[in-house]
């Protein structure tokens, strides 16, 4: 009786924060935010610890050097720039990993820089240099406009993510392990149409800046929408499409021409991030 009237509580508690905890993103949108930027960059880290460290016990971290490399300098390249765009992000432990699921065509970028991509995109989609660059703009995008925090606060208030008050608990181990769930979850809810029209718009500038083209934003689609098998790709149930999506990505591509060229001209200097962030 009395855990069940605190569980209510923890709800009506939740739901009364949703209605004044708001943010604003990059474009000027109101976000939902139960949990701040920094907590949702601790739960991340937490979460992405936990989910390698799985992966590294099944052997399925890609250590291929032709593999790794490719999606490391790509992927630094846009990092380069997504420092540009928000200096503070510099002090995120930036990494990525690639993960040996021939069957998952999936990609993600946790709060703080923390990403993955699956081999079924790479071999199942076959992307180009440009079209990678497409894929993790978008994901780096994510984070710098505070998604993974939007979508932790979705899921707390949703009652699929009731657990996850527990990040609210003053018990830090509770609270921690909640949060860490909160995280994982976040990265696999479908995103809204309007987060993905923001991370489409940052992504594909990030992408130009770093000297890819922005043409690939279209193509990509086009060929994870052509993705069949057993049911849509991963990446697909979590990147709501839309049969506009390709004319939007494709209305974007002229103004991004000029910072593609500029881009393509320009040294580059990419950081150095790790690739086995994982502990």
């Amino acid at each position: 009786m009395i855990a069940a009237s605190l569980r209510k509580l923890s709800i009506t508690a939740v739901l009364a924060l949703a209605v004044t905890a708001c943010a604003t993103s990059p474009t000027g949108r109101r976000q939902l935010m139960l949990v701040s930027e920094q907590q949702a960059i601790g739960a991340s880290r937490q979460a992405y610890v936990q989910e390698m460290g799985k992966y590294q016990q099944q052997g399925k971290l890609v250590t291929d050097p032709r593999v790794v490399n490719r999606v490391q300098v790509i992927t630094e390249k846009l990092v380069a720039q997504a420092i540009k765009m928000r200096p503070d992000s510099a002090n995120w432990q930036w990494s990525v990993q690639v993960i040996d699921e021939p069957k998952t065509v999936n990609a993600w970028c946790m709060a703080g820089g923390r990403m993955a991509i699956y081999t079924g995109l790479l071999q199942k989609v076959d992307p180009t240099d440009d079209e990678l660059a497409q894929v993790m703009g978008h994901e780096i995008a994510h984070a710098l406009a505070n998604h993974t925090a939007e979508r932790m606060s979705v899921a707390m208030a949703s009652q699929a993510g009731v657990l996850a008050v527990g990040i609210l608990s003053d018990k830090p181990m509770q609270s921690m392990a909640a949060a860490a769930v909160a995280a994982k979850v976040a990265v696999e809810l479908p995103n809204s149409r309007t987060s993905e029209s923001e991370a489409d718009r940052i992504g594909i500038e990030l992408a130009a800046k770093a000297g890819y083209d922005p043409a690939a934003s279209v193509t990509l689609w086009q060929k994870m929408a052509a993705v069949g098998g057993d049911g849509p790709p991963a990446f697909l149930s979590t990147h709501p499409t839309d049969a506009q999506r390709q004319q939007r990505l494709g209305t974007l591509v002229p103004q991004m021409q000029p910072y593609y060229k500029a881009g393509g001209a320009r040294p580059r200097h990419p950081v150095r991030m790790g690739t086995a962030a994982i502990s």
